[in-house]
């Protein structure tokens, strides 16, 4: 399998780039993201002085029928752009300079948020959420413990569960990068959910993740309504075209991606 720095040519400008630091698989980086953002946050606090909220945000709390706190959720009410780097320290939540936050738009802590980004209506983000710079979590767009870095766009009604999203990617309207396989009716009733074995290599190997989607490569192009299964590595500069589905797997550099009705085939890119 290709190492980190093939995988992710602009690995070195992603502000966030040491959370890959001692990693022998791509997906052992999706169980780090919590602590790696609690950890930053400690760092973040000795720079940044952490406010409470801003006027346009409001701070939303889920009670219990017994007025137990379960969870809180940062709302945003009106258009707000961040003048300068924002840490809401009691939220978890910290907004980089330049980024946009339009209405309704959902943001569950822990969750970092590069500079001059745009989150769009209705996003969804349902934390351990690193975001890069200038990039786009768009219009009804969810996304949970997931890694999108620099220049990345998920502009339209995307799912990202449980990824990692290179620099310069575009998920066309409607990608779904699914983090869950089928499960029996007794896995259900059980509640056990089974670890995602893919082949690389020339073997199976066990990743030891129950929900893993996929991992994005640098400059990946991903068609409108594109399903990319749970346990999916794209190399960079690959094309997926519209409508298909990507079966479970690594899938090298420079490929097309592409049906022809019956069965999916690949393809190199061509290189201008």
């Amino acid at each position: 399998m290709l190492k980190i720095e093939d995988m992710f040519d602009n690995l070195g400008e992603f502000r966030h780039k040491v959370i890959f630091d001692g990693v022998g698989y791509y997906w052992e980086v999706i169980g780090k993201i919590n602590k790696y953002i609690k950890d930053w946050f400690k760092e973040v606090e000795k720079t940044i002085y952490p406010k409470m909220i801003i006027e346009g945000i409001s701070l939303q709390e889920v009670r219990d029928e017994k007025d137990n706190l379960i969870d809180k959720v940062l709302y945003v009410g009106r258009e707000v752009k961040i003048r300068a780097e924002l840490f809401l320290k009691e939220m978890g939540i910290f907004i980089g300079s330049g980024t946009v936050l339009e209405p309704t738009a959902v943001i569950k802590s822990p969750a970092i948020i590069g500079n001059d980004c745009e989150v769009r209506q209705g996003a969804y983000f349902r934390g351990n959420v690193i975001v890069g710079d200038k990039s786009i979590i768009g219009h009804t767009t969810e996304i949970k413990n997931s890694i999108l870095m620099n220049h990345s766009e998920a502009g339209h009604f995307a799912y990202i569960g449980d990824s990692i999203v290179g620099s310069y990617v575009n998920l066309g309207a409607g990608t779904k990068l699914a983090n869950l396989q089928f499960r029996t009716l007794e896995e259900k009733r059980s509640g056990r959910i089974n670890t995602i074995k893919i082949q690389t290599e020339g073997r199976v190997i066990d990743t030891g993740i129950k929900k893993f989607g996929a991992i994005l490569g640098d400059n990946v192009e991903i068609g409108c309504n594109a399903v990319i299964s749970p346990g999916v590595i794209i190399g960079k500069n690959s094309w997926v075209y519209p409508n298909l589905t990507v079966k479970k797997g690594f899938y090298s550099p420079n490929l097309v991606i592409k049906s022809d009705i019956r069965n999916v085939t690949l393809q190199k890119t061509v290189k201008g």
